[in-house]
C-alpha cells in the first residue's frame, strides 16, 4: 500500500471518495439534488483544500463553512450525514494509502466533521 505525499496522490483520494458520495444513499442527494454540484469546479477545490491540510501548502482559498450554511438552510445537514462522510473518507484512505498523512487526513476530517456538525446544528437552532 501506498503513502499519501503528493498532490497526485491527494486527487487520486478525493476522485476516490467523491466516486463513492455521488453514489451514497444517505448524503449523495446533498451533492447531486441540493448542491447541485459542479464536478469540475468542486473537486480543484478539494484537491487544494486537502493539499493545503495535509501538506501546508496553501493552495485553498476559501471557506468551506460559508459554503455550507446555505445548503444546511435548504435540508439540514445531521450527525447522521456527516458520521457516513466521515465513514465514506476513512474507507477511501484506508483502501488506498498507508502511513502519517493518511493517519492525519483521518484525523483531520474527522475534527473537521465535528466542527461543522456543531455549527450546522447551531445555525439551525438560531
Amino acid at each position: 500500500m501506498k503513502k499519501l505525499e503528493s498532490r497526485e496522490d491527494i486527487e487520486h483520494l478525493v476522485n476516490s471518495f467523491y466516486a463513492k458520495v455521488v453514489k451514497d444513499e444517505t448524503i449523495s442527494f446533498f451533492f447531486n439534488d441540493v448542491a447541485k454540484v459542479d464536478w469540475d469546479k468542486h473537486l480543484p477545490k478539494m484537491y487544494s483544500f486537502w493539499e493545503s491540510i495535509l501538506f501546508g501548502q496553501m493552495t485553498y482559498k476559501g471557506n468551506p463553512m460559508g459554503v455550507h450554511f446555505p445548503i444546511n438552510e435548504i435540508q439540514a445537514m445531521e450527525q447522521k450525514h456527516f458520521d457516513r462522510w466521515l465513514e465514506l473518507w476513512r474507507t477511501t484512505i484506508e483502501e488506498n494509502f498507508v502511513g502519517e498523512n493518511a493517519d492525519m487526513a483521518i484525523y483531520k476530517s474527522e475534527n473537521i466533521a465535528k466542527l461543522m456538525a456543531f455549527k450546522m446544528e447551531l445555525a439551525r437552532r438560531l
